[in-house]
Order: C-alpha cells, then sequence, then structure tokens
C-alpha cells in the first residue's frame, strides 16, 4: 500500500515574511554602526596617502638629489613616482612646502574642513606627527 504524500517544496508566506523581519531588525542594529565610519575611514586614508607621497618623495631626492622645491610642488612627482595628482580624501589637493617649517618638508591636509586644527573627522593630517 502506497501512501500519497506530497513533500513541500518552497517556503510558506509566513515563513519569507519572518525572515525579512528578521533582517530588517539586524539593519537596523547594525547600518548605524556602519554609517559613522567614512569620516574615520576618509582620514585613515589620508593618513595612508601622506605615507605614500612621503615615500614618493624619498624616491624622488634619491633620482635628482633634492626634493621637489614648493613651486615645483607634487606635480614633479606625477609620471615617474605618482600616477595623478594627489587629492585628499575631502578632494582637496594635498599642501607641500620645500624646505618645510616642521623638517626637511611638509605635507599636510587640514582635515575635513580644510581648516587648521581640529577634532575627529576635521583632525589635521600631516609628515611630522
Amino acid at each position: 500500500m502506497k501512501k500519497n504524500i506530497k513533500k513541500q517544496k518552497g517556503f510558506t508566506l509566513i515563513e519569507i515574511m519572518i525572515v525579512v523581519v528578521i533582517i530588517g531588525i539586524l539593519a537596523s542594529i547594525i547600518m548605524p554602526k556602519i554609517m559613522d565610519k567614512p569620516g574615520q575611514a576618509r582620514l585613515q586614508k589620508a593618513k595612508h596617502d601622506i605615507q605614500t607621497i612621503n615615500s614618493s618623495l624619498n624616491l624622488y631626492k634619491l633620482d635628482k638629489f633634492n626634493y621637489p622645491s614648493t613651486d615645483e610642488g607634487l606635480d614633479a612627482l606625477i609620471g615617474t613616482y605618482l600616477d595623478r595628482k594627489p587629492t585628499d580624501p575631502w578632494g582637496r589637493e594635498y599642501y607641500y612646502l620645500s624646505p618645510g617649517q616642521k623638517g626637511v618638508f611638509d605635507l599636510y591636509s587640514y582635515g575635513a574642513d580644510g581648516r587648521i586644527g581640529g577634532n575627529d573627522e576635521n583632525t589635521d593630517v600631516n609628515n611630522w606627527e
């Protein structure tokens, strides 16, 4: 004797709705924590950029026996040492002085606000600290 047993295929509407609600709850908890991080990510990128440009300037000095002048600026690095003119994560050019006031050369960004000083995302990033 064979029993007519139907196997369930797929999910019921209730099961799908429960999963959607759970995903919504998790997203509402996690998203605010993730969305607060872009400022910190930009600041870290600026620090990394400063290190990369600093290394490129040192390579330039090894080849040319001095750093580019303030007038030549970071444009002197384009082509051989950098692919393009570097801009900070906020879309502004990095500041470069040679000779510098804090070291052999000064390389810096004023952060998100574009002004000296600041906290968090507005923190200045430089090569002497």
